[in-house]
C-alpha cells in the first residue's frame, strides 16, 4: 500500500490540469484535484470560448451589410442586443463546466472545491483537510495584470469584460497583444466606437512584421481608432463618463475601458515560495523536461511555467507530463517550434513557424513567398477587405519554415498548413499539390513568384 493518499494531486482544474488528472487516472494512479473557482479554467470561463463566442457575435455586423450585394434586403435596420449575447454566453459556460466535472468524475478522480496550499513536498491543505500525495501539479494558469497610473480602479480586466452590465458605446482597450486587439475588433463590431492604446509603435510584438502592419491597416479600414507610441496618464470618471488623458495630451471620453496589459503567474497563496520552489526572472515556475520544479515532487505546467500561453500547449505538456511520470520509458522532450497559433482580430490572422524576420536569423539565405487579394466573396458584398498569404522558405534545404495569413477563417487553413511545416515538406511539396477551387486557401499550393530574397 501507498504511504500517500493520492499519487497525484492537481491544483487547477483548467485545460492542463483536468486532462492531466484524467489522463494520470486512465494509467491507474489515484488522483485529486483542487479548484478554488470555476472548471475549465481561463479558456473555457474567460478566455477562448467565450471570445471566439462574442468574435462570432462581431461578424454578424459585416455579414449583415455584406448581404445586400447578394442580393438580400432587411425589412428593418438589424438591431444588436448586449444582454442575448452575454446571458446565452453564461448559459453556454455553464454547460461546459458541467461537462468537465462529469469528465473528472467518470475518469474517477476526486474534485475539492477550495484553494490548495502546499504545506510540504508531499502535503497538501485544501477545504479544512490536509492529504498526502506522492506528487503535487500545479497548474494554476495566469491572471490578468493592470499597470498602475491614476484611476486604475476604472479599468476592466479581461476577466470581467464579458459580463458588462450594460453595452459600451464607446471603447478603449490598452495594450497591444492578443487579448487587445481581438477585444478591439469584437467591440467595434459589435458596434461601439472603439480606441486601441499601445506604447510601441505597432502591436502583436513578435508576429511577422508584414503580418502586423497588414492586421493594422485592416483593422483601421474597419473603423478603429488606433493610437500608438503612447500610453494612458490618468482616468477621471465624471458621472458615467471615463476621462481617459493620454501620455501625448489626447483626451478621449468612453464608456469603459479594458485593460489587456498582459497576465502574470496565479501563485499568490499556494505556498510555494516557503517551499523554495525556484522562479524564472518573469516570475513564472521553473521546470525541466520533466516538468519537475527545484522541488521534484512539485510539477507545472501551462500558463505558469513560461511557454506559449495557448491552451492546446497546455494540452500536449499535461499529455507529456502523465508519459513521464505514469507511463512507460522516457518520453521525447515537448518540442515547441512550430506550434500554430491564430488571432480572432478582424480579420482573423493564423501562423505556424518562423516570422520573415526570425527566418533571417536562423536561417541565413530564404525566399518569401506572398500575395495579398480581395477575396472572392468580397467582389459582390463591397466589403474592402483584403487577405494576405506568406510562405517563407529557406532557401538552402527549400523547406517552408513559416506561413502566415490575415484574412477570414485564417486559423481554421493555418491549421491544415501547420501539419505540412511541422512536418518539414518543401517548397516544392506544395507546388506539386492540387488546390481546391475556388477557395482562398489554395493560394498556398499557387504561390509560385519569389517575392523577395535574403539576402538580396
Amino acid at each position: 500500500m501507498s504511504q500517500f493518499d493520492y499519487d497525484l494531486f492537481v491544483i487547477g482544474a483548467g485545460s492542463g490540469g483536468v486532462r492531466a488528472a484524467r489522463t494520470a487516472a486512465a494509467t491507474g494512479a489515484r488522483v485529486a484535484v483542487a479548484e478554488d473557482r470555476y472548471l475549465g479554467g481561463t479558456c473555457v470561463n474567460v478566455g477562448c470560448v467565450p471570445k471566439k463566442l462574442y468574435s462570432y457575435a462581431a461578424h454578424y455586423h459585416d455579414a449583415f451589410e455584406e448581404s445586400a450585394g447578394f442580393g438580400w434586403s432587411l425589412a428593418e435596420a438589424p438591431r444588436f442586443d448586449w444582454a442575448t449575447l452575454r446571458d446565452n454566453k453564461i448559459t453556454e459556460i455553464k454547460r461546459l463546466n458541467g461537462i468537465y466535472g462529469r469528465l473528472l468524475e467518470g475518469a474517477g478522480v476526486r474534485l475539492i472545491n477550495g484553494r490548495a496550499k502546499v504545506l510540504d513536498a508531499h502535503r497538501v491543505e485544501v477545504a479544512g483537510e490536509v492529504l498526502s500525495t506522492e506528487k503535487i501539479l500545479v497548474a494554476t494558469g495566469g491572471w490578468p495584470w493592470v499597470p498602475d497610473f491614476p484611476g486604475k480602479e476604472h479599468v476592466l480586466d479581461s476577466n470581467r469584460v464579458f459580463d458588462l452590465e450594460r453595452f459600451p458605446q464607446r471603447f478603449l482597450v490598452l495594450g497591444g497583444g492578443y487579448i487587445a486587439v481581438e477585444f478591439a475588433s469584437i467591440f467595434n463590431g459589435l458596434g461601439s466606437d472603439t480606441h486601441l492604446v499601445y506604447r510601441g509603435e505597432l502591436f502583436l510584438r513578435g508576429f511577422d512584421n508584414e503580418v502586423r502592419e497588414f492586421t493594422r491597416d485592416e483593422m483601421a479600414k474597419k473603423g478603429v481608432n488606433l493610437h500608438f507610441e503612447t500610453n494612458i496618464e490618468r482616468i477621471d470618471k465624471e458621472g458615467e463618463v471615463l476621462k481617459v488623458m493620454l501620455t501625448n495630451g489626447e483626451v478621449l471620453e468612453v464608456d469603459a475601458v479594458l485593460a489587456a496589459t498582459g497576465r502574470k503567474p496565479n501563485l499568490a497563496g499556494l505556498g510555494l515560495d516557503a517551499l523554495g520552489v525556484e522562479l524564472n526572472e518573469d516570475g513564472t515556475l521553473r521546470v525541466n523536461e520533466r516538468f519537475e520544479t527545484s522541488v521534484p515532487s512539485v510539477l507545472a505546467l501551462g500558463d505558469i511555467i513560461g511557454g506559449p500561453e495557448l491552451t492546446p500547449v497546455a494540452l500536449a505538456e499535461a499529455m507529456q507530463m502523465v508519459q513521464a511520470h505514469f507511463g512507460e520509458g522516457s518520453p521525447k522532450p515537448l518540442d515547441y517550434d512550430k506550434i500554430a497559433t491564430a488571432v480572432f482580430c478582424h480579420p482573423n490572422i493564423g501562423t505556424v513557424g518562423l516570422s520573415e524576420e526570425a527566418a533571417r536569423e536562423r536561417c541565413g539565405a530564404i525566399r518569401v513567398y506572398r500575395t495579398d487579394f480581395r477575396p472572392m466573396k468580397h467582389t459582390l458584398s463591397g466589403s474592402e477587405e483584403r487577405c494576405l498569404m506568406k510562405l517563407i522558405v529557406e532557401d538552402q534545404s527549400d523547406v517552408v519554415v513559416g506561413a502566415h495569413m490575415v484574412g477570414e477563417e485564417a486559423g481554421e487553413v493555418i491549421q491544415g498548413i501547420a501539419i505540412a511545416v511541422r512536418a518539414g515538406l518543401t517548397k516544392a511539396d506544395f507546388d506539386a499539390t492540387v488546390g481546391i477551387h475556388p477557395t482562398g486557401a489554395e493560394e498556398f499550393v499557387t504561390l509560385r513568384s519569389i517575392s523577395r530574397r535574403y539576402p538580396q
